[in-house]
């Protein structure tokens, strides 16, 4: 997770771990290949790479197999998370647990912020800190707010309750946070993760097909209906040269 600018302290002690035994590195694969799907894009072959709130670290391992003389680096200010970091010594990447804007003051090619802003409880100051501190950034954020997530009202309150997310967003409104917090959004695509991403339960599966439906009309107006999908977004600090 972030650094410790957090509503509560459940990610110091044991609540997220209760909740959240295996820290989702099952997830690890799937993010992966999208964080490479962007790299590959932009042709980004970093020699430094930090992930704050690297979680398991299941994704700067994968990281490790395409980059294998990279400087990685993982940040996370819960414990916890710590206890899977020894089944990746073989990958040579530095864990820190803490907070790593006061653990850490250099700069990095690429910073990782996956799944972070959202539990963050003031992504504003959050963001404007981190700002500058690496030449290119990837954001990976969930897409919680819809239609369907307003009326049914019970979505919002399992990621609240189950994962921890303070803040809920559209791909606008994620979009414009980065925006207003000094970042260029260089590109930024859906991830799938509505239709074939790891976390897909039975009732997001049920809506399958009405939600190909309304993405073959129109992909955006179809995730703001039924949610469900999260997006990748690469961008750099806008007062950077």
């Amino acid at each position: 997770m972030c650094p410790d600018r957090i509503t509560d302290q459940r990610y110091l002690g044991s609540d997220y771990a209760e909740s959240n035994p295996t820290w989702d590195i099952e997830d690890s694969p799937w993010k992966a290949r999208q964080v490479l799907k962007m790299m590959n894009a932009h042709d980004l072959k970093p020699d430094r790479v930090v992930e704050v709130g690297c979680g398991a670290g299941g994704v700067l391992a994968r990281l490790r197999d395409a980059f294998p003389e990279a400087g990685l680096h993982g940040y996370d200010i819960a414990p916890d998370a710590a206890r899977f970091w020894p089944a990746h010594a073989i990958k040579d990447i530095r864990f820190k647990v803490g907070d790593f804007l006061q653990l850490d003051d250099g700069h990095y090619d690429l910073m990782l912020l996956l799944d972070v802003i959202e539990h963050v409880s003031n992504p504003f100051e959050f963001l404007a800190e981190l700002r500058g501190r690496a030449d290119r950034y990837i954001f990976h954020i969930p897409l919680d707010l819809s239609a369907v997530t307003v009326l049914r009202e019970t979505p919002l309150l399992h990621v609240r309750k189950k994962v921890g997310h303070i803040h809920y967003y559209t791909k606008t409104l994620a979009l414009m946070l980065l925006n207003e917090c000094g970042y260029q959004v260089l590109d930024w695509f859906y991830t799938g993760a509505s239709l074939e991403g790891p976390m897909r339960g039975w009732k997001t599966r049920l809506a399958s097909m009405p939600r190909r439906v309304a993405y073959a009309v129109n992909k955006d107006i179809g995730v703001r209906l039924f949610g469900g999908e999260t997006i990748m977004v690469l961008a750099r600090a806008a007062d950077s040269p």
